[in-house]
């Protein structure tokens, strides 16, 4: 069983017990979230599709931590000008574990 979850403007494939990586979210670690805007699920080869959400499924997960992700270099140069600029950055992330998908 899976579902097509949408979490902060982006689409994930979840199953049961998986753990992934999605921007930060608002609570504690070990706190419990609910997620509405399931577009599609798939229990055992029969699918039901969302118009454009599936009317009454939630997924369910937990907050294992938050974390940083990996650093990201931003490089500007200009050729011939002696023009460069270095910047980059870490994307502030929650790793959740999905705990049932209903």
């Amino acid at each position: 069983m899976f579902a097509i979850v949408e979490v902060g403007g982006h689409q994930y494939k979840v199953e049961k017990d998986q753990e992934i990586y999605v921007n930060r979210l608002q609570g504690d670690e070990g706190d419990n979230v609910s997620f509405e805007r399931v577009l599609l699920v798939d229990n055992g080869g029969t699918t039901q599709i969302g118009t454009p959400t599936v009317s009454g499924a939630v997924v369910k997960a937990s907050i294992v931590e938050h974390c940083k992700g990996d650093k990201v270099i931003v490089f500007h140069k200009k050729r011939r000008k002696g023009y460069r600029k270095k910047n980059g950055h870490r994307d502030a992330l929650t790793k959740i574990k999905i705990e049932a998908i209903a």
